[in-house]
């Protein structure tokens, strides 16, 4: 037999789709077996004909890219790599044309390869819309009375979106959105809306210009028949190139029966019809592909389809999936007692077989049909000879020949005690100034009591049910080596071995060597001041002794002094400085959160699914526990950092608490908050918490109710009803109390309920107590620069209070991660800094801190949110009206995003931290700037991040100059290629404004009117009959405001002659120029070379007496002798001797 994929399938493919994506959902694989799609929609600026200018845009659904792929026909076309990692790419078309005409789709990176492609985009040939595409979506199955959304993607934007069904000649419903899809719901579905529909769209101002229709699309009313059953044969675990026949069997003869697979629906659709009343479905040769959830119907020939039968899960595969195997209560097990190994896979169906090292049979078996969530290997009353190193296998009855791989093994130990536990100091092991240590000691599985030895003493010994023993240093009798025991309640006379020994250090009393120091210091530098001052007047007293009147000396000597004076003063402000050091944070691994999903809102106890997310990046595996003592499962983190536990429908051993913990290269996270499972008909048992009261100031309290879409309760112990109560809130709500008095006392509780009546509750959480105690008031709490920082960055948290001596403590979203006792030694304020040396991803939140003495404590200071960015996409920033905003008046900035849920923040270039905030549901938001003045003009930009992970932030806007003046501010005026006029060439004249969206005028000296507009500020001059030269000057105007028109820009001159003259004129005085030039030189060395004979024939010709003419020639022979030089003393002589007997 083989499987028909044509014909009536086609059509079949898409009458099914709404029963497909309804089992998507119910297997919850939605996230973590389909990959997400790109997005590829057009754009054009052409509104009325689009296909006159085609731009295609691609964009990754949640995650930047560094390569993105546009596909053709099915064959690659072009890639882009953009300059920086992006979100989404433009690919230009141009003009629609008969060779560019096509099936196109769209592909981004993500390691280690091209992610799936986009849907399929028919540009057909120019003068047609493109052709929509059509499918459903289900929120619930398409059950009677249930809603189902039927999507239209148009691919252009302001689309009109009609809806038609067949039998029917005008639409039966249309829109038109702002964005490229259209959603059609039909609401409380009937047998009545089954039918065939078909989507089309036409231009808004074109209503004649139609897109081919869709691809019909038949909807099918499920649930009319039973369910039929689906079996396989031989087996579900098949190896690739074995085959496999799978049996659909329905109660009623005669009908078509149909066969998917969810996670590929476009490509396994198949359809059979018999005369009988089940089908065959026969994969001759399988492949790796066939791999899947499998699931039948089967409908009449009116289209009215049955229930969907149960999924059934095929494997196909080389080798077997790994199996988990996991010892309970601990792989520690103490002689006598009894554990069970609980093996887990991902193929069910299958039974299981346990091995021990060293045997070649199996120890124990479990059959197929008898394994659930509860089944176990068990082995009573262990002994010696029970320890060994134990594995689980997959137990076939079938024959394959499919390879059995190494599977995951637990090491079984039996010991006469139980292990030692481990023994830490909080906060350190050496002792501070009134400070005590707290030891803790821990241990993996349920305790009785705990028990500290201290070593030095044989005799001491306390005793602890939660392992927290508080040692004091009074007179020095808290130092020594410390160690802890335990024991359980099955054996409560036997004590486990001892942890390893803990030494504690530190003086006795009140002092420390940091305060002993920093004495010391003050008095050397004490002294030091006093012996500087006895020289300076020692030195004052010699001088007036021993008479010394030099002035110079004893101001240098004073001068040296007071050097060494100012020295020593600017060391003992160091010194004081020095005694608030930075205290590093070394930073936990980011805690997880953990919540609930369902898809039975009304009864989420029937499908419950537990989902673990983790702020941090470098996350690779995720740990989820119940109550503590056993490993329940271990998943692999999917791209969003985050994974999914599926627990089903609960039964009693679901009951217990629940936490989560992340997994890093080399690192455990702290455990999330625990999530408690009470009952098998009841919501989960939330949690409540509360910042310290305050008298006179609003509290806020908060319920956590790990469940989406549920109301919540407030009880104050003492009243029957309700303090407050709020609605489907999401997965916490937040009680306030307005003001806080001393009636508001007492223990407060919550409840979460089911939506609608009639409600089902869930238990009341822990008590919390709300008392008003003495608190001091709260510090002052910063960061030394912008609280919004890039991964890397250096961050210091300055925290501080005019109270003297007090420790300090730095918190991340409630928790403390901090402490500092710096100030303990230094007199006047108390400060403390906490430093972030490196900022990662995982490390934005919200801090705060408090400070405190020997018994009371500051109030909490105002929080400060740390966003780290450069994680989500950046978004846009614009201003409306626009961003010349008159003084007095009021602008809007929208910053828009990508994600919906964001929190955003507006920043101002300079300073220091956001100027607003904001948490929106959508993924926009609007900052009002009030009554502006001139210091608000400057660069904005803004961001948006989450809150729930760490501050997670995008990148910054590209930043929005704000000009807040009665006037915009003048253009610049430019030519090009230059002011001087060619001939034959024209003159671009370029004016260019710090605004967009603004319209230019040219003005021209001399004309009453503007010559010329320009959208773009290019102005074209030309010289024609020489009108071009002159002065100009341009200004603009914006489009928000028309009738202010800027400040003129600096005149430009304009020069040149005009007319077919221009370019004689300019040979001729180029001819003229060089003809002068070469004039002038020819007299320069004309007279060069008389200058040089001059003195020769003023000797020739002068009439002079005899005295001249010695005169003359002693001067010509001077001149005529290389080798003596003129100032030589023999020249000298010469001179005088001739010169003397002449009479001046």
């Amino acid at each position: 037999m083989t499987l028909d994929r044509r014909g009536e399938g086609a059509t079949m493919l898409k009458t099914f789709t709404v029963l497909l994506f309804c089992i998507r959902m119910s297997l919850g694989m939605t996230l973590t077996v389909m990959d997400p799609q790109p997005e590829l929609w057009i754009e054009s600026n052409y509104p009325q004909a689009p296909w006159e200018n085609i731009t295609l845009w691609c964009r990754s659904p949640s995650r930047i890219s560094s390569k993105f792929l546009l596909l053709k026909d099915k064959t690659q076309m072009t890639w882009i790599r953009p300059s920086h990692k992006t979100f989404q790419v433009s690919f230009l078309i141009g003009a629609l044309t008969e060779s560019n005409a096509g099936l196109y789709r769209c592909c981004y990176w993500k390691e280690p390869g091209w992610s799936k492609p986009s849907k399929v985009l028919e540009l057909e040939a120019p003068g047609q819309l493109p052709k929509p595409i059509f499918w459903i979506q289900a929120e619930t199955p398409p059950l009677p009375g249930c809603n189902v959304n039927i999507l239209c993607h148009g691919w252009l934007q302001d689309l009109v979106f009609m809806l038609f069904k067949e039998g029917y000649a005008e639409p039966v419903d249309y829109q038109v959105p702002t964005g490229t899809m259209a959603i059609f719901s039909i609401d409380n579905l009937t047998p009545e809306d089954e039918g065939v529909y078909i989507c089309r769209t036409h231009i808004q101002m074109l209503p004649t210009l139609w897109s081919e229709p869709s691809n019909p699309l038949k909807l099918v009313v499920a649930g009319l028949y039973p369910k039929p059953t689906l079996t396989v044969h031989p087996g579900p675990i098949m190896a690739p190139g074995e085959s496999l026949n799978l049996r659909c069997q329905g109660p009623i003869y005669g009908m078509t029966f149909a066969l998917m697979r969810v996670e590929d629906l476009e490509k396994s659709f198949y359809h059979k019809k018999t005369i009988k009343n089940e089908a065959y479905f026969f994969f001759q040769s399988l492949k790796i592909q066939d791999t899947g959830h499998y699931l039948c119907f089967y409908y009449d020939a009116s289209y009215r389809g049955s229930l969907l039968s149960d999924v059934l899960k095929i494997w196909v595969t080389d080798t077997f999936p790994k199996t988990w195997l996991l010892a309970r209560p601990s792989p520690v097990v103490q002689m006598g007692q009894n554990v069970s190994l609980r093996c887990r896979g991902p193929v069910d169906g299958v039974g299981l077989a346990l091995y021990k090292k060293g045997e070649d049979k199996p120890v124990q078996f479990l059959d197929a049909t008898s394994i659930d969530d509860n089944t176990s290997f068990f082995l009573n009353n262990v002994t010696y000879s029970d320890t060994g190193i134990y594995s689980c296998q997959y137990l076939l009855t079938w024959k394959t020949s499919i390879r059995m791989p190494s599977h995951n093994t637990v090491e079984l130990m039996v010991v006469d005690k139980p292990p030692k536990p481990s023994l830490s100091a909080w906060p350190s092991t050496v002792f501070k100034l009134g400070k005590a240590i707290t030891l803790r000691c821990r241990v993996s599985h349920p305790v009785l009591e705990f028990s500290l030895e201290w070593e030095e003493r044989g005799t001491f010994q306390k005793f602890s049910v939660d392992g927290d023993f508080i040692i004091s240093n009074v007179d020095g009798k808290g130092t020594g080596t410390y160690s802890c025991s335990y024991r359980v309640e099955t054996h409560p006379n036997i004590w486990s071995h001892r942890s390893e020994p803990l030494k504690l250090m530190g003086p006795a009393g009140y002092l420390t060597w940091n305060y002993v120091l920093n004495e010391a210091i003050r008095l050397s530098l004490i002294v030091q001041l006093v012996a500087l001052l006895l020289v300076v007047l020692w030195i004052r007293w010699k001088c007036r002794r021993l008479r010394i009147r030099e002035a110079w000396l004893l101001g240098t000597a004073q001068g040296v002094t007071m050097l060494f004076i100012v020295t020593a003063l600017l060391c003992c402000g160091l010194c004081n400085g020095v005694l608030i050091e930075e205290t590093e944070i070394v930073m936990p691994t980011p805690k997880p959160e953990l919540w609930a999903e369902t898809n039975f809102p009304l009864a989420p106890w029937k499908n419950l699914t537990l989902w673990c997310r983790s702020p941090s990046g470098s996350t690779k595996e995720f740990v989820l526990l119940k109550d503590g003592t056993g490993w329940i499962a271990t998943r692999p983190a999917s791209e969003q950092v985050r994974a999914a536990f599926p627990l089903g429908a609960l039964t009693q051993s679901h009951t217990g608490s629940y936490h989560c913990h992340s997994w890093e290269e080399m690192a455990v996270s702290e455990p999330s908050e625990a999530l408690e499972l009470l009952g098998t008909d009841i919501l989960p048992k939330p949690v409540i918490s509360a910042s310290p009261p305050i008298r006179g100031q609003e509290l806020q309290l908060r319920c956590k109710g790990w469940l989406a879409g549920m109301g919540f309760a407030l009880y104050k112990e003492g009243q029957q009803e309700p303090v407050q109560q709020l609605g489907a809130v999401g997965r916490e709500a937040f009680f306030t109390i307005q003001r806080m008095e001393d009636k508001d006392e007492g223990n407060y509780s919550c409840r979460t309920h089911t939506e609608q009546r009639p409600f089902k509750w869930s238990e009341p959480s822990e008590p919390l107590e709300l008392v008003i105690k003495e608190m001091y008031p709260k510090p002052f709490f910063k960061t030394w620069a912008s609280p919004v920082v890039t991964p890397g960055a250096r961050v210091t948290f300055n925290c501080s209070t005019p109270h003297q001596h007090m420790s300090f403590i730095l918190y991340k979203d409630g928790s403390e991660i901090a402490s500092s006792d710096r100030s303990w030694a230094s007199p006047g304020a108390s400060a403390a800094h906490f430093l972030i040396i490196s900022v990662g991803i995982g490390d934005g939140g919200n801090y705060s801190c408090r400070y405190y003495d020997f018994s009371i404590w500051s109030e909490p200071s105002d929080p400060v949110e740390l966003v780290v960015t450069e994680f989500y996409p950046k978004p846009t920033l614009l201003a409306q009206p626009g961003p010349v905003v008159f003084p007095g008046k009021s602008v809007t900035l929208r910053c828009q995003g990508t994600f919906q849920g964001m929190r955003f923040a507006l920043l101002q270039e300079g300073a220091q931290v956001p100027l607003q905030f904001q948490s929106v549901s959508g993924n926009s938001a609007d900052f009002l700037l009030h009554t502006v003045g001139a210091e608000d003009s400057g660069n904005y930009s803004c961001i948006y991040y989450e809150t729930t992970m760490s501050n997670r932030g995008s990148y910054l806007s590209i930043p929005l100059m704000i000009w807040v003046t009665d006037k915009p501010p003048k253009p610049s005026l430019s030519a090009w290629p230059g002011t001087m006029f060619k001939l034959g060439k024209d003159i671009i004249l370029q004016c260019r404004g710090p605004l967009p969206g603004v319209e230019f005028v040219l003005e021209h000296d001399g004309e009453e009117a503007p010559q010329q507009f320009s959208e773009d500020g290019d102005f074209v001059i030309n010289n024609v009959e020489g009108k071009g030269i002159g002065n100009y000057s341009c200004s603009y105007r914006l489009q928000a405001y028309p009738d202010i028109w800027s400040e003129p820009s600096d005149s430009l001159e304009l020069v040149g002659a005009a007319g077919p003259v221009a370019q004689e004129c300019t040979v001729g005085n180029i001819v003229r120029s060089s003809l002068i030039v070469v004039v002038v030189v020819a007299l320069g060395v004309v007279l060069a070379i008389e200058w040089k004979k001059w003195p020769r024939l003023r000797t020739r010709g002068s009439e002079t007496d005899g005295r001249d003419q010695t005169i003359a020639l002693e001067e010509c022979n001077q001149e005529g002798e290389p080798g003596t030089p003129a100032n030589s003393p023999s020249s000298t002589s010469r001179r005088i001797s001739v010169e003397l007997p002449v009479p001046i």
